[in-house]
Formats: structure tokens, sequence, C-alpha cells
């Protein structure tokens, strides 16, 4: 009996004297914060198992509790505030942001939303809570291009036009990640690299097929801006493109991302994604788990969202990889952690002290309410709006007015004030004048009930405000639109026929205004609602302050400045198939048909003028730059931001280029009776157009300037906007 006792006090010994020895070298390393990060993690690496090893490069990852590291999970969402993580801001939907057209304006929404992740985080931590989505590796901006409106996701993204998406998206990392010299305040993704736009069906097996041109000219110039602003992470997709797995794509991960860009980051799948290589309704690039991880891990993927990395212990035993290229992988992935601070002692993180203070705090909540006023497009104004709000009677109606779910979009955060319409409008009407609301009418089908009360309340009131669209019921992502058809996306372009009929019953049933206020994230057939109507305001999904910033405008408290970062198709008609990748008549660059509302448009309660477009020079070389001045004045009677465009068209193209290319944005308040000059300078960066070899060329010939509020056509003026001005530049 002594003899066993004394072989268990000498394991203990020993099994204690490693352990202290092992946590010793730990302190040494990779928790000595005078090293750098990638020194750091190959440490950490030197002291993992295998199995260990393999166990952090998936999602969830387990603690290792000999050497104090407590669980982490890299899944997180932060799309427009905090999401699934309890309480926190509620910001405007993507799309939202994209109508903003507004770099600071975005920046700033980032900003806070990563300072409650702080908050979040610390707070989470200290209780040694480590669930998904407590972490601080958010998987977004999504930067895919918003090629076609039937894309449920395409909410996600800030539009159809690569230049906004490029300076948004740039805008919205750094915000994440913050100025700190030594740590990030979060980490940022850019997903879902590449070629990436549904149908959300088919995305676990569908091959999109890109030409050089729309690759390099439309699908890629986002993706590279944000690694030259060094994103932290990149997501690729779960489809293929050009017939190779984006997460096993030597041309997009290889060659391109880390070849061609110099990304330095870490590349992460989709959920899913390994699985689809060798699944029965997938890829069938791979037999199995092992070879698939393989694949995945030679191309450069370091981090599975997933399970399907637990193979790689097998492919290692098996000699289909070695243990140095999984330790390769996991140190660039270790990277991001020791960035993060989440291995450093408490309190040398600038990020550490944050408090839960922040979270929906009074100056969040009105940052919320800005972006929200300022994404709101006005589509139609026949000069009933603004209306006062001490008028007899208000009458608010329509399947969007009472409910939260229109306020958020998907990969939404909760929360515990969230405005509706009904009460945002009811808050902004004076005592003594009267507010009413019925539904009248249910979001997608015919009532059930033949009875209506509701439509006669119009007569009887002063206006009646119709909120109306679609919600995340209808578009979305694949498993979260519970009343789609079509797995999230939309591929009727119509708005449900019951709420158009019940618009004619309100119109036909008084003489009194309309005011249509169309909630949703993506292009829809408004033709009868813009005839109908006497106001058309596009509220997308405007957040937890949605109900104030629409009463705001409706009421005149500001004026709308938002502008469609997408453009509203007449019907489907007008476009290529949904499976066609091809960028031919697609986006306001390509678009031959006249459209329903076009790219860049939304008006305003005053009238801006632009004239006076002087070029510094009218004829230069290839190398040279220009500098451009125009003058816009507010001519009416309604202090108002205006987002001022300038699009370049090359009209002696040897090659298809663009009709228009979005170049330049400024974005300027202006009261009435005043103007202000302003000076674009174009530079010969911005003077490239892509070839059908993908190349970025300068070609000789005749260049046209067009400046204005909106995209220069037509029908943009029929619409009511701004004459834009226009010059010749010619390039020797």
């Amino acid at each position: 009996m002594m003899k066993i006792i004394q072989m268990i006090q000498r394991f203990l010994f020993t099994t204690l004297f490693f352990g202290f020895l092992t946590l010793a070298n730990g302190q040494e390393g990779f928790r000595d914060t005078s090293l750098s990060n990638e020194v750091r993690a190959q440490k950490l690496v030197g002291m993992l198992t295998l199995e260990e090893k393999v166990s952090q490069m998936m999602n969830s990852t387990p603690a290792i509790d000999r050497l104090g590291i407590p669980p982490y999970d890299w899944w997180n969402e932060a799309l427009h505030g905090i999401g699934r993580s309890g309480k926190a801001t509620v910001f405007p939907q993507a799309i939202a942001l994209g109508a903003t057209f507004d770099e600071e304006l975005v920046k700033d929404v980032a900003i806070a939303i990563s300072g409650e992740a702080r908050a979040i985080y610390n707070a989470s931590s200290s209780k040694g809570f480590y669930h998904k989505y407590n972490g601080l590796t958010f998987w977004t901006p999504n930067v895919n291009i918003f090629r076609d409106p039937r894309w449920g996701r395409g909410q996600e993204t800030y539009g159809e036009d690569p230049f906004l998406m490029s300076r948004l998206g740039v805008a919205f990392v750094e915000g994440l990640q913050g100025d700190d010299p030594k740590y990030l305040k979060t980490a940022a993704c850019a997903k879902h690299f590449a070629v990436h736009s549904g149908p959300e069906k088919l995305r676990h097996e569908f091959n999109a097929i890109s030409n050089k041109q729309d690759l390099h000219e439309t699908y890629l110039p986002a993706f590279e801006a944000l690694v030259n602003a060094d994103v932290e992470a990149i997501m690729c997709a779960y489809n293929r493109t050009n017939g190779e797995a984006c997460c096993a794509s030597n041309t997009l991960l290889q060659d391109i991302l880390i070849d061609d860009w110099g990304f330095d980051g870490h590349i992460l799948t989709d959920c899913g994604a390994i699985e689809d290589f060798y699944s029965e309704n997938g890829h069938h690039i791979s037999k199995d788990a092992a070879e698939a991880s393989v694949l995945a891990v030679k191309s450069g993927v370091s981090l599975n969202c997933g399970s399907s990395f637990t193979a790689l212990i097998e492919a290692v035993e098996n000699d289909l990889i070695s243990e140095a290229e999984i330790d390769e992988a996991l140190v660039q992935l270790l990277i991001t952690r020791f960035e993060l601070g989440l291995f450093d002692p408490k309190g040398e993180n600038p990020y550490d002290e944050l408090g839960v203070e922040v979270i929906d705090s009074e100056k969040h909540r009105a940052l919320a309410r800005e972006a929200a006023q300022k994404s709101i497009v006005l589509l139609k104004n026949n000069g009933v709006l603004p209306l006062k709000n001490d008028l007899g009677r208000y009458f608010v109606t329509g399947p969007n007015a009472a409910t939260v779910e229109p306020l958020l979009g998907n990969y939404y955060g909760i929360n515990p004030n969230m405005v509706t319409v009904l009460e945002g409008i009811t808050a902004a009407v004076k005592p003594g004048s009267q507010v009413q609301y019925r539904q009248g009418t249910l979001l997608d089908r015919d009532n059930i009930n033949p009875m209506d009360w509701a439509s006669g309340t119009a007569r009887s009131s002063d206006v009646t405000f119709y909120v109306m669209g679609i919600s995340g019921l209808l578009e979305g992502e694949e498993g979260a639109s519970i009343a789609s058809p079509h797995f999230g996306d939309r591929l009727e372009y119509d708005l449900p026929q019951n709420q158009i009929d019940y618009l004619k019953k309100l119109k036909a049933k008084s003489d009194r205004p309309v005011v249509a206020i169309v909630m949703g994230g993506s292009p829809m057939n408004l033709a009868e609602v813009h005839e109908l109507a006497d106001a058309v305001l596009l509220a997308w999904y405007p957040g937890e302050e949605g109900g104030n910033a629409i009463a705001d405008i409706v009421f005149g408290k500001t004026s709308p400045s938002g502008k469609l970062p997408v453009t509203f198709p007449k019907s489907l008609d007008q476009l290529p198939a949904y499976e066609d990748y091809s960028m031919k008549g697609r986006t306001y660059k390509y678009m031959v048909e006249e459209p329903l509302y076009p790219f860049g448009f939304g008006l305003t309660y005053t009238q801006f003028e632009y004239t006076d477009l002087m070029l510094s020079k009218t004829k230069i070389k290839k190398d040279e730059s220009v500098s451009v001045k125009v003058t816009i004045s507010n001519k009416g009677n309604f202090v108002s931001d205006e987002v001022v465009q300038l699009y370049l068209t090359d009209l002696e193209a040897s090659f298809s280029a663009p009709f228009f290319s979005l170049k330049s944005i400024k974005k300027v308040r202006i009261e009435p009776g005043d103007q202000q000059e302003l000076t674009f300078m174009i530079t010969p960066d911005m003077l490239k157009m892509v070839n059908e070899d993908g190349e970025k060329v300068i070609e000789k010939g005749k260049y046209r300037i067009s400046v204005g509020g909106s995209l220069p056509s037509g029908r943009s003026l029929d619409l009511g906007a701004s004459k834009f001005v226009q010059a010749d530049l010619n390039v020797k």
C-alpha cells in the first residue's frame, strides 16, 4: 500500500511540477507583452498538442485549462449594431446606411458599435460567459455587390456600386477596429469572398461565372479597399466562382488576396462551407471531411465555422497534411486574439474599462436617430410634405405601422425601446390633435374577415400615413425569412397585392392626402404606390429610432437627404436572369432600360441648383490631375443636406465600359438662399477603366464629367431631381 501511495505522490509531484513549468514558460512566452504578436502566437502554438491546435481552429474553441486559457467563440455579428447578444443599440440596416452616402456618419456608427461590443465583452467575460456572440471578432461588413434586387441578403450591403461600397465599407472597418497603435478595438471581417449574391437556395452548390472585367470592375474592388484598410479577416463564400470553391480557390485566396493584395490577416469559412465540399448537395470536390479540411487549410484558410476541421487530426496521421502546416495556419489565426489583447493582463488594454453605461446610451440613441433620418429617401412629394403637427386628426394604418419587425432587418440586435412608426408619429403630434390607428390589411395576404372599418377612417382624417412594404419575414437569409417561399429571396418583385388593393381603397374613400411610408431592404415595384400616394417615403429598416426619425421627416423637423444606393427597375423583365452573374444590363452602370427610380435619386424639401461647372484644364495627359469646380445653390425655403455626386463616362472607350461611374461624393448643408462652391479633384486613378482582361487602363479620348444630386439621366429629372451639369475632358 505504501508503495502505491509513493507512486501516486510521485505522479502528482511530476504533474504539478511540469504544470507549473509549462505555466511559467507560458508567462515568459506567449504572455510576454514585450514580444511581437507573431512571436507570442508561435510560442503558444509550440506549447499545444495536435488535438489542442485543431480545437483552436474552429469557431467554438474550448478552454486550455493547463495554460489558463478560457474558451472563446469567434462567431459574432455587428452588421448594424451588436447582434444576438442582448440589449444593444439597433442602428439602421446596412442598406439604409448606404442610402446616407455619408462616410463620417457610417464611421461614427461603427465606433459606437465597437464601444458597445467591448462593454458587452467586458461584462460577459467577468461572469465567465464565453458563448457564441460574446466575442470581439465580428463577421461584418458584407461588401458583396447588390447586383440583383431578388437577393434577400442585399439589405446587408451598402448597395450596387463598388465605389460607394468601398468608401462606406472602409469607414465601417475603421470604426470597428479603432485607432489604438497596439490593440484592435474589435476585429472586422469582409465577407463573402467573392462573387456571392444569390440565389440563396443554391448557395451551397452554385457556381458563379464572372468574366475578368466584371470580376475586377465590380465584384472585387470593395474587398481590395478593405484589405488596404487593414481589415483583420476575410470570410470566403459558400459558392464556387468560375469552377473553384471559394474556400479552396487558388485564384481568389492565393493569387489575388494574398499574393496580389498582400492580405496578412486570417481567412475563415462561412458556416458549414467545408461540408459543402463533400456533402450530397454540395460541390463534390472532396470525398470526406479530412480531404476537404486539408484542401481549405492548404488554400490559406485558418478558421472553420463549423466542426469539419476536427478531421485534421486524422489528416495529419494519414500524412495528408503536416503538423507544421497546421502550426502556420494557427499562428496566423491566433495573432488576431493577441491583437485584441485577449491574453494580456486586465487593464493593459485601453478598452478594458468600457462599461455597460455606453450600451444604448443617450448619445448612441441620438446617433441611431440621425442615421435613420439621413437614410430616408423621399421618392415623391406633390407638396403635401412637410406636414404640420397640430392638425385635427391623423390616421396611421398599414401592416408595418405598429410592429418592430420592419425596424430590424436581418442580423439585428434587440432593444427594450424600439420606436415603431405609430409611436413616433403619436409622440410628435401636439396635444389636442387626434391620432387613430388600425392595421387595415395583413402583410402579405388578404384579410380573412371581409369587414373593413379601417379605410373609412381616412375619410375623416386630415392625412393618412400608410405604413407598408415588406419585412424580414419575406426577405433575408435562407433560414430566417419564415414567410418567404424562396429561402429569403424575392423572386416576385411586386408588393403583396393586398397592400396595393388597400391603398386603392384608402384613396377611393377620401380626397385627403395619403403619405406612403415604405419599409424594406431591397428594390420593389412601387409604380402603383407612386401613382396613387401623395408622397412616398422609403424608410428601409430604420432601427430602434425609426419611428421618431420618420416623424422628424414628415413633420419637417429635418429635410430628407437619403439617396438610393441601388437602382429600382420597373419590373424584373428589365433584368437578366437571376443566376446570370454578368453585369451586362445590371445596375446603373450597365442597365439600358429606363428604371422606376435611378441610382443616387432622392428628393429634399428644397430645390438645389447646380451651375458654373469649370475644369482647371480641358486637356490633360494620362498622368495628370484636373480640378473640377461647381456651384450649388439652395433655391428653396428649407435648410437641407445634399449628396453631391460626380460621375465619369468614357465616351470613346475601345471596350465595353460603364455608361456612368460614380467617382466622388461630397455631402453639404446649405441654408435657403445660400450657395457653396465645391471643388473635386480628378486623379489618373479615377480615370482608369477595367478592360476585358481585367486590367485597369487609361485610354486616350474624351471623358464626360457629370455633377448633380442624382444619376445624370432624364428619368432623374422626370422625378423632380435637380438638373445636373456636365463638361468634357480630353485625355491625350
